[in-house]
């Protein structure tokens, strides 16, 4: 979430944002509905565990067995923040740069057609070129 409260502040102040999603942070990457896809055992074990799509993602070591993302978005939508899912679309229509790492994806055995649309599938080498132009670089 915090880094796409960044990137769409930044995407406000026109910098070009590219956010580089790798291992649990493809999840928010993910579409919310069950994908049928030819996968190895291990593939859909991954699959299975893994939270799909941005909504269903836990709050960190706050999680509290599920209470914690439920409190959290409580306390949000008191204070009139937008949700993460909503922060997504934001950074899309303000032509946020979306890469998942291709390495990543094949290793968790995640398929395109689970991931939304609008992403591009690259290596750590195509986002360090990325990174290597820009002022800013953040790792969350």
């Amino acid at each position: 979430m915090a880094a796409y409260i960044i990137a769409n502040g930044a995407a406000a102040y026109d910098h070009e944002v590219t956010i580089f999603h790798t291992f649990w942070g493809l999840n928010a990457l993910r579409k919310d509905e069950p994908i049928q896809a030819d996968k190895t055992f291990i593939e859909k074990m991954f699959g299975k565990i893994m939270p799909r799509g941005a909504n269903k993602m836990g709050l960190s070591k706050m999680n509290f067995a599920g209470f914690g993302p439920k409190m959290i978005k409580d306390v949000m939508k008191k204070h009139n923040a937008m949700p993460l899912p909503d922060l997504i679309e934001l950074a899309k229509e303000q032509d946020v740069k979306l890469v998942a790492c291709q390495m990543t994806v094949d290793l968790l055995g995640l398929r395109q057609e689970e991931i939304m649309e609008g992403v591009e599938f690259a290596g750590v080498a195509a986002y360090l070129a990325d990174a290597e132009d820009g002022n800013v670089n953040l790792f969350i």
